[in-house]
């Protein structure tokens, strides 16, 4: 369902390379065209991952739903809401109502050009606030969704045989070091093998923050992360999409 446009979109990494006449073509025939924004951050993850992990994975995962969907890849929200990160050097945030407005304003310019349903693709777990904003949206009649939901990483991680529960793996473990070690090795440094930090009870974590609970930035296991793992979290995630577009492009009148 790809077409030449994303490929070249996918071939320059984060930056879609689409013209207007590919959104167009794309959208031809459909109830509703679909636009797809990739939402990171730029927050500490460890030694062995980048400040802006949260982004490559939100991308490559926009890439792979744009590769297999007649979708418009938007370029990506590159920070985000990190306070609970802040203890860390590089770790830069936005305000929740800023990145709220943020997110209103391109959903307002796509219907504008007649986009009219908009696929949040979060990459990090600390932006609550999206939630709301597209709970507000659909409450206004909009079309908008969240995606991957929690439902959408368990089928995946089960999928690619990943060993670590959601739970544990909270933020550079398994499943985001598989991802990197996919789409992004040369990103990937030396550590992730010996960096595994368990600590499941979280309960203070708004309070607290991630300093309250780790030293080295790290909760979950990457150690046990894999390039071929990362390429099946991906593949589930894509096709777990198929349901969300369905329900974003269906005809009103049917």
């Amino acid at each position: 369902m790809g077409d030449a446009g994303i490929g070249r979109a996918a071939a320059h990494g984060p930056l879609p390379a689409d013209t207007t006449e590919d959104v167009r073509v794309r959208g031809a025939g459909l109830p509703s065209q679909v636009a797809v924004l990739p939402v990171g951050s730029f927050e500490q993850h460890g030694r062995y991952l980048p400040l802006a992990t949260d982004t490559l994975v939100a991308c490559a995962v926009a890439r792979e739903l744009a590769a297999a969907y007649p979708v418009h890849l938007l370029p990506p929200v590159t920070i985000s809401c990190s306070h609970e990160h802040a203890a860390w050097p590089g770790t830069v945030s936005i305000s929740a109502v800023t990145l709220h407005a943020v997110i209103r304003d391109i959903a307002d310019s796509l219907r504008r050009s007649g986009v009219g349903a908009l696929v949040v693709v979060n990459g990090h777990g600390g932006n609550y606030v999206l939630g709301h904003v597209v709970q507000e949206a659909s409450a206004r009649g909009e079309r908008m969704a969240l995606f991957p939901a929690v439902e959408d990483w368990e089928a995946a991680r089960e999928r690619a045989g990943v060993e670590t529960s959601l739970l544990t793996d909270m933020h550079a473990g398994e499943i985001e070091t598989s991802v990197l070690l996919h789409t992004h090795p040369e990103m990937v440094r030396p550590g992730y093998e010996t960096a595994d930090f368990i600590q499941d009870d979280r309960r203070r974590l708004l309070t607290l923050g991630m300093s309250g609970y780790t030293d080295s930035g790290v909760i979950g296991r990457p150690s046990l992360g894999s390039a071929e793992k990362g390429k099946e979290l991906l593949a589930s995630l894509t096709d777990s999409f198929g349901a969300c577009f369905s329900l974003l492009t269906e005809d009103d009148s049917a």
